[in-house]
């Protein structure tokens, strides 16, 4: 055990990656997160942070539980998209592998887990062994991931420690940064000398059936929680990781780390345990959307409570577009009323709405700079008559659920009223989980018949206070995310996994993925 103060190096890229959606290019980590040194430590330092909440949570707990030296290299994440760009990918790697040595006492990855790239199915692990290289067998690699991660041998045989979000919508992200830093404090005073092991299920569900307040991957949570507990020390993390099934790669799987403090027999037996419970409720990860044609019905029916509807084919947290207008054409057509329906992601007739001005009636283009990309498929154009009820800069700070206390910059952004509808359209592509969306024009939630949202499940945190699960509606509604696997050609997804495979079988591995 060293006694003098740790020099720890904190880096990561962080990308979720719909393998229909268009490549990730530089600029698009440049518009949410590119920050290097000086400038990436004081951002985490904030009270209000920009980046990763987990980035700044492991930053803020380091600084409370010890001296040590952090060397802030560099963090890029970008809204989900499509792959990486081999270009983006390569430099990220080149400049991270030149700051590194075995001069360091520890190094922190933070990143996604489902990225690809335009060369690669496993970036994410790529970079952990290239690190591991790096810095030598002995340093201690600490490495957060998100819930929807798609974990590899390859990761689990670089890192020591691996710290994935428990909760979807991810509302444990500072808790999970916290986590890895107390984890990195212990393996530095010499209390724990981890062990990693990792099992992975031909289980392959799409992302409406990981919500965890309730539902099967919920169940397996709580379930590995439990036993974490009963273990006393022994055990360090549980995390269960339900796959992003849109990256489309061979590592696509439910998949289960179990990190050990000392002995990898107790965590092979645990992870094994863990994903025999998971294997005995597949079953449970097949779940129906409201149809599309049932779901305008809802919204015509002013005898009913308010309710909420998720947008769930266009959900730009899982790579979609955020301008689908086929939804918005039908209600429209539907004549619904008080109906709030945001955030439509379209810069220029953003820019229009702010030139017509507040007040004022102008003919509203969606998708007037629209392409012929297949991943522009379903933004159809639509033209409408709109009144502009609000205009914003964009710069807001998330009040509830995964954006709380975040700044959110999301370019100029407008009102529109067409008809009985009231739609917000922003000029940063980003999914409505937060009220705060509505609110920056004045907007009641309480006051709306019907609230729409693009977005698939991290909604349901930010407008928990007027919508619980009776009063909430998941749409089978056209675009990058729709979770309706027939209508998607994967073509690296483990064909013999549930539920493209209903009779998969599964048995317990011999698990041989330990670090050598």
């Amino acid at each position: 055990m060293s006694t003098r103060t740790p020099k720890v190096a904190l880096l990561g890229l962080i990308l979720e990656s719909n393998r229909f959606a268009r490549p990730a290019t530089l600029e698009d980590f440049r518009l949410l997160t590119l920050k290097r040194g000086q400038e990436l430590i004081d951002d985490a330092r904030s009270e209000i942070p920009s980046i990763a909440i987990e980035f700044s949570a492991f930053v803020k707990t380091m600084d409370a539980t010890g001296d040590w030296d952090p060397v802030p290299i560099i963090l890029m994440a970008s809204r989900p998209l499509g792959v990486v760009q081999c270009e983006v990918f390569e430099n990220f790697c080149a400049e991270v592998i030149s700051r590194l040595d075995p001069g360091y006492e520890a190094v922190y990855l933070c990143h996604h887990g489902a990225m690809v790239a335009e060369h690669l199915h496993d970036p994410d692990g790529a970079i952990a062994e290239k690190v591991r290289a790096a810095v030598g067998p002995e340093t201690p690699i600490i490495m957060t991931l998100d819930l929807h991660a798609n974990i590899s041998a390859g990761m689990c045989r670089s890192v020591d420690l691996i710290c994935g979000y428990r909760t979807n919508p991810h509302v444990d992200q500072f808790d999970r940064g916290q986590e890895a830093a107390f984890g990195l404090r212990q393996i530095l005073a010499g209390m724990a000398m981890p062990k990693i092991v990792h099992v992975k299920l031909p289980l392959a569900p799409s992302s409406i059936t990981l919500l965890t307040a309730d539902g099967p991957l919920g169940r397996a949570i709580d379930f590995g929680q439990r036993r974490l507990a009963e273990s006393g020390s022994r055990i360090m993390n549980v995390s269960v990781f339900g796959n992003f099934i849109f990256s489309d790669v061979p590592e696509n799987g439910v998949s289960i780390v179990v990190t050990a403090r000392d002995d990898r027999d107790i965590a092979a037996s645990l992870a094994s345990e863990i994903a025999a419970f998971i294997w005995d409720l597949r079953d449970d990860f097949v779940k129906a959307l409201t149809p599309f044609e049932k779901a305008i019905e809802i919204a015509l029916d002013e005898a009913r409570a308010p309710v909420i509807f998720a947008d769930s084919g266009d959900n730009p947290g899982g790579g979609g577009s955020g301008r689908t207008t086929g939804f918005l054409s039908a209600l429209l057509a539907s004549d619904a009323r008080n109906v709030l329906y945001g955030s439509f992601f379209d810069p220029a007739l953003a820019r229009d709405a702010h030139q017509s001005g507040l007040g004022t009636s102008f003919s509203a283009v969606f998708n007037q700079e629209r392409s012929d990309a297949a991943w522009e498929a379903w933004d159809e154009r639509l033209v409408v008559d709109a009144k502009v009820m609000g205009l914003h800069n964009g710069e807001i700070v998330g009040k509830l659920g995964i954006m709380a206390g975040r700044k959110l910059s999301l370019g100029l952004c407008a009102l529109l009223e067409i008809s009985g509808v009231r739609v917000v359209v922003i000029s940063e592509r980003s999914q409505t989980a937060d009220p705060c969306f509505f609110e920056m024009f004045g907007q009641d939630i309480a006051a709306a018949h019907t609230v729409i949202v693009k977005s698939r499940g991290h909604f349901r945190a930010g407008f928990a206070p007027w919508f619980d699960s009776q009063k909430t509606y998941e749409i089978d509604t056209v675009g990058l995310t729709s979770p309706v696997l027939s209508r998607w050609s994967f073509t690296n997804v483990p064909r013999s996994s549930f539920p493209f495979h209903p009779t998969a079988e599964w048995r317990a591995p011999l698990l041989d993925n330990r670090r050598r």
